[in-house]
């Protein structure tokens, strides 16, 4: 029998057009799990993302997130959380400030926030950084302190931009084990972008492949890493 899905987020028939290029998204996300969206470069991973996110507004077609029509709803009205590979920190606010910000943009903080704030930064390894500026820590650290940013927004989707392309494999390697013990703690779904299929095989629970702006495969993790098609063949030699 097909696989039920929980859905966590829905594409329904969603189409977009930038410039010649048409894109067409019809997919359901699994709610609480942990989703690659992978594929060539170009593809149209970055589009899915941002249509998701509200950063790109499609022609046609319905975006739904927890069953909830977000189609036109601005970026600040969804319940999406963004950790991209820039970590997209202030460099002249401290680490309180820059996670702060994740609460409320006039930085307006009650001392729950406070607490809440001190508490991420401990469960992301970072306690007693709070002080510091951002140009002070390593890549990793700076990494860490976007998902204590995130954990602070408590918001039920989670997309990563390709967040750990810019590592070392050490580093990595701790990031997705940080990844996977946030996600437990927090249960939210997650989309994770990437060209890594090591990645995907250590930290998806689905797979969606994009390829020449429409969903070729969406499938279960096992199930992907199965599949004999060319352009997967293609990806997975590439990469």
């Amino acid at each position: 029998m097909p696989e039920k899905i929980l859905p966590g987020i829905e594409l329904d028939n969603v189409e977009l057009r930038l410039g010649a290029r048409p894109f067409r998204f019809d997919c359901t996300i699994a709610a609480g799990a942990i989703t690659a969206i992978t594929g060539a470069s170009g593809a149209g991973k970055s589009t899915l993302l941002n249509l998701v996110a509200g950063f790109s507004t499609p022609a046609s077609g319905t975006i739904r997130i927890a069953g909830e029509d977000v189609t036109r709803s601005h970026p600040s009205g969804r319940p999406v959380s963004i950790i991209f590979q820039d970590n997209n920190l202030f460099a002249h606010l401290d680490i309180t400030t820059n996670i702060g910000l994740g609460i409320s943009p006039s930085l307006r903080l009650s001392r729950n926030d406070k607490a809440q704030i001190e508490y991420a930064l401990d469960r992301v390894g970072l306690h007693g950084f709070g002080k510091r500026m951002p140009p002070e820590l390593s890549g990793g650290e700076r990494q860490r302190v976007a998902f204590a940013r995130a954990l602070v927004r408590q918001r039920p989707v989670l997309i990563l931009d390709e967040p750990f392309a810019a590592l070392d494999p050490g580093l990595r390697q701790s990031m997705r084990i940080l990844l996977l013990d946030l996600h437990r703690e927090t249960g939210n779904t997650v989309l994770l972008v990437t060209h890594d299929p090591e990645e995907v095989r250590r930290l998806a629970d689905h797979v969606i492949f994009i390829e020449d702006g429409k969903v070729l495969v969406r499938a279960e993790k096992t199930e992907f890493f199965q599949l004999d098609i060319e352009p997967l063949r293609h990806f997975l030699n590439d990469s």
